[in-house]
């Protein structure tokens, strides 16, 4: 009961009388004399109502869409005559007037600004109705572009675009990614070559500058010896130190060398000759 009561409160009725229109009845308690020739034609609801309209058409770029468009209308109290009397099928009426506008609109378009420009379809569909349906008695309460659906075929092709440029930007990405790590990467053995060059060139200049000071502290305290005496004794450590070394390693394997007295002396004469060798070349 109460929901019609709501529905009442929402509404009104045209009376008639001997057929022809007479007034608007609002919501409340009416006398209506049936012997008068007064009788109730009808009743007209002044709330929102929603009319859903799918419209198929064409885009600028030869795309088909199925736009769908949501109005929202209402009849107007004051204009409830009309509404009840000059449209016979209000819901008919409307989705010519929206199929006028949208088949107008959208073919100048193409498929991306259709998507972008919705509102301002949404927006010309609303004037256009606005002005056509206020004759009637109807207002427009609101119009909106609710979707737009190209053929299934179409939106796939639309996805495979994206994803393969997507994956290009991937792909870019990750070659200057690898770019950068091979730059990195020779930057880094460039630095480390140079420090381990740098490394070796000190550890020489180093053993020249003990030989050099023991050749000179040795010549010093012992008088009488000379610089070729020196080196053949310090020949005579390093050999004795390298035999130690290969001995002492536990993963070396047999190394078979000439080993006696005269060993030391033959390699000092080899040195010598390789550096007699080198000056004469030099020169």
């Amino acid at each position: 009961m109460k929901l019609k009561d709501r529905r009442m409160m929402s509404s009104v009725v045209i009376k008639e009388v001997f057929g022809k229109y007479d007034d608007v009845l609002d919501p409340g308690c009416h006398c209506v004399p049936w012997y008068f020739g007064n009788r109730v034609a009808g009743a007209l609801s002044l709330r929102i109502q929603q009319l859903d309209v799918r419209c198929e058409t064409k885009t600028k770029d030869n795309v088909f869409v199925t736009v769908v468009a949501s109005i929202q209308y209402r009849a107007l109290a004051e204009k409830a005559s009309d509404a009840y009397y000059k449209l016979t099928n209000t819901k008919a009426q409307i989705q010519s007037y929206v199929f006028d506008v949208i088949r107008a609109s959208v073919p100048k378009m193409e498929l991306d600004a259709t998507f972008e420009q919705k509102n301002d379809i949404a927006k010309t569909v609303e004037e256009e109705l606005e002005k056509a349906m206020s004759a009637y008695g109807y207002e427009i309460v609101q119009t909106l572009i609710v979707d737009i659906e190209p053929d299934e075929r179409v939106k796939r092709a639309m996805n495979e675009i994206n994803a393969a440029a997507r994956l290009r930007v991937a792909s870019n990405e990750k070659a200057e990614a690898e770019k950068i790590l091979q730059i990195k990467r020779a930057e880094g053995d460039a630095e480390s070559k140079y420090l381990a060059g740098l490394g070796v060139a000190r550890q020489r200049q180093a053993i020249v500058d003990g030989l050099r000071d023991s050749v000179i502290a040795f010549s010093e305290n012992v008088p009488g010896t000379t610089s070729k005496d020196i080196l053949d004794m310090v020949l005579m450590t390093q050999y004795f130190d390298t035999m130690k070394d290969i001995g002492a390693s536990s993963k070396s394997n047999a190394v078979f060398i000439p080993h006696g007295p005269g060993s030391v002396h033959d390699v000092a004469s080899q040195i010598r000759d390789g550096l007699l060798q080198g000056n004469a070349t030099k020169s």
